[in-house]
């Protein structure tokens, strides 16, 4: 097995580094790692940290082309696109994954095609995040006592869950954030966070969204949101003191290492729900 490269858009469209013949070859990768920018206060012959932080960092590499028309495709893909996505499929003894990072292109430089067959060019990508796994978990049930209840435990697989109450833990780097989907007709929903058992964290959405429309919630760091997206796809935002307390902690994120519970309720059962968790490492 080796490791794979390629590109996603907003639109879930591809982009593969790794096929020379329809798309491109990425070779010599380099950013894929991590870095600090500290500094330091000195104490005497002792120094203390003062501020540590993750630096941007960049992915840079060679991009390799047969011909003109699979530059011009790189170039157009780039430029159709308003989010990009850098996919790293990495090989371990366990099983494959694949983590995500946001990038924005800086540089694509063009020269011409050797003597070889081959134009290669350099690239870079401004780094946007850390790296993430994305991991959506899709369910249409019929909830009892008007409540759903799910528990993810880190590297269990996603898929055919019979109980209702699996245990989560991030053995991510940072705090986990969420994303949840919840189709109407729900009226009231709330989410709650439950940590090591005790309830940590409410989100209660004073509102009725009605059949065919939905809830759409975001944790994202510089991406928070709730949001009611209309039978036309058009999104109405829920911050309104009528509908959110603007005095609670609305932003529920998971915390490293801790047994945690995310509990979705409403008056009414939720038939329909979806719940992305982004977890996020350093590197990988």
């Amino acid at each position: 097995m080796v490791r794979e490269f390629k590109l996603v858009n907003e639109k879930g469209q591809t982009f593969s580094l790794m096929d020379i013949e329809k798309y491109c070859l990425l070779t010599e990768p380099g950013g894929l790692g991590y870095s600090y920018n500290t500094e330091y206060e000195q104490l005497g012959n002792t120094f203390i940290t003062n501020l540590r932080r993750t630096e941007q960092g960049q992915i840079n590499g060679q991009v390799n082309f047969l011909n003109y028309d699979n530059y011009k495709k790189l170039v157009d893909y780039i430029e159709k696109s308003e989010n990009i996505k850098f996919s790293y499929i990495v090989p371990y003894k366990s099983g494959v994954k694949e983590y995500l990072k946001d990038i924005q292109i800086k540089e694509l430089s063009k020269t011409e095609i050797q003597e070889n067959g081959v134009m290669s060019e350099s690239i870079i990508f401004d780094c946007l995040s850390l790296w993430y796994e994305e991991n959506k978990t899709v369910y249409t049930i019929t909830a009892q006592e008007s409540e759903i209840r799910w528990d993810f435990r880190w590297d269990s697989t996603f898929g055919d869950y019979s109980a209702r109450n699996l245990k989560f833990i991030n053995q991510g780097h940072i705090e986990a954030p969420i994303l949840v989907s919840i189709d109407g007709q729900v009226q009231n929903p709330k989410l709650e966070l439950y940590i090591e058992d005790e309830l940590y964290q409410t989100v209660a959405i004073n509102t009725t969204i009605n059949q065919y429309e939905k809830l759409l919630y975001s944790s994202k760091e510089n991406d928070f949101y709730i949001y009611k997206q209309n039978t036309d796809g058009t999104l109405t935002s829920l911050f309104d003191l009528s509908i959110i307390n603007f005095a609670a902690d609305n932003v529920i994120r998971f915390p490293k290492n801790k047994s945690c519970e995310l509990m979705l309720k409403a008056d009414n059962d939720i038939t329909h729900a979806e719940v992305t968790i982004l977890v996020y490492y350093k590197a990988v």
